[in-house]
């Protein structure tokens, strides 16, 4: 879940108002990659450079600033080309990201909150295109199918929630609520980069822009538990949800996958995990959480499994220590299974919510390293 994004006019205004620290992309150690350096503060993100050649680059953040940060890079609308969320003060982060000619907003957001710093980049069409690599087509086709899957399976899950919600059935909308998130919160990232859909159905109350008006999962959610009734309004909801729902189902198709996007897509849901489904902050009035837990890491673990076969290849200690914390992470979360289900995350104590914190962060480290490991 991400908070909404700003107007093309905001966007334009934020970039143009930064002044950027430009310079010449390094070479890095990445095979056939430059590198990009990002320092972000509090109050500036500073670009080594606003002009790099297409193709594999590597993105090296350091936040020296006193909060946690995050870095997007946005195409025009938004659309989001690669992120890195959870980068804490005083620590470095690497993105590699496979990256077309065209122009480009990079944007560092301390607080992980609101627009972000933004610095207008070009990426020139020079750079050498990626060499094409059987296995790796086969990855992003196999991923293409999934992700179609998952949002194909979501259509009738949802519609039989918000037919419990039309019906003003509160006990089977609650039934049906997390298990109509379950195909969304797998591919999450995929459908966070139209930059346009996530906004309208998964964004939370404290993540609204001004003047925006609240639709969407989170909103019935706070209806069917805190306020524990359905109004006329939810009713409405439940038919726009559908309605969002389906436009990102006929949208899926048309989404830029690359190996590396899959690659930090897969990392993305951790951080999914690390910021939201730990804190018990997504699903503060279900207290789901371990449903949307147990959905972002299979949908990161897909993607890894679709990437393995290059990945042991060029990095076979990588793809080892992936096996063992994707295990010990899928062993840990049976232990919170309830039925069919989980634990209500309300339930769950703070040194069970340490571990599961833990547990994450040791998958998120290698897994930072797996776009790396894909290009090499």
């Amino acid at each position: 879940m991400r908070v909404l994004r700003s107007s093309a006019v905001a966007v334009v205004a934020a970039a143009t108002a930064l002044t950027a620290v430009s310079g010449c992309a390094e070479k890095s150690d990445t095979k056939g990659a430059d590198t990009v350096r990002v320092k972000a503060t509090d109050d500036k993100c500073e670009v080594s450079t606003t002009s790099f050649p297409a193709g594999h680059v590597k993105i090296a953040v350091e936040n020296k600033g006193s909060k946690v940060t995050e870095v997007y890079v946005y195409a025009p609308g938004d659309r989001i080309v690669t992120e890195r969320e959870n980068i804490g003060p005083g620590t470095k982060a690497e993105i590699t990201a496979t990256i077309k000619a065209g122009a480009y907003e990079i944007a560092c957001k301390p607080g992980m909150k609101g627009d972000g710093i933004r610095q207008k980049i070009t990426v020139k069409g020079e750079g050498a295109a990626p060499k094409s690599d059987p296995e790796l087509d086969k990855a992003v086709a196999e991923y293409r199918k999934y992700v179609q899957a998952q949002a194909d399976e979501t259509i009738p899950a949802a519609e039989k929630f918000a037919e419990a919600v039309k019906k003003g059935d509160l006990d089977e909308a609650k039934k049906l609520y997390a298990p109509s998130r379950v195909g969304w919160e797998r591919t999450e990232p995929v459908a966070e980069s139209f930059g346009d859909i996530d906004p309208k159905v998964d964004v939370r109350e404290d993540g609204l822009e001004k003047d925006q008006k609240w639709t969407g999962w989170h909103k019935l959610e706070k209806s069917l538990w805190d306020e524990k009734k359905i109004d006329e309004d939810d009713k409405k909801l439940a038919d726009q949800l559908m309605t969002d729902l389906k436009d990102w189902q006929k949208r899926v198709g048309t989404a830029e996958i690359t190996p590396t996007s899959m690659a930090n897509g897969a990392k993305e849901l951790l951080d999914e995990v690390a910021t939201g489904k730990v804190t018990g902050e997504e699903e503060r009035y279900s207290h789901t959480d371990l449903v949307d837990f147990q959905a972002n890491v299979e949908g990161a673990e897909k993607s890894y499994e679709l990437l393995k076969p290059v990945a042991s290849k060029n990095d076979a200690a990588l793809a080892k220590e992936l096996d063992k914390q994707f295990a010990e992470l899928r062993k840990l979360l049976g232990d919170y299974r309830e039925g069919d289900g989980f634990k209500a995350y309300d339930s769950v104590g703070k040194d069970d919510r340490k571990k599961l914190s833990d547990a994450v962060n040791a998958l998120a480290e290698p897994l930072s390293k797996l776009a790396g490991a894909v290009v090499k």
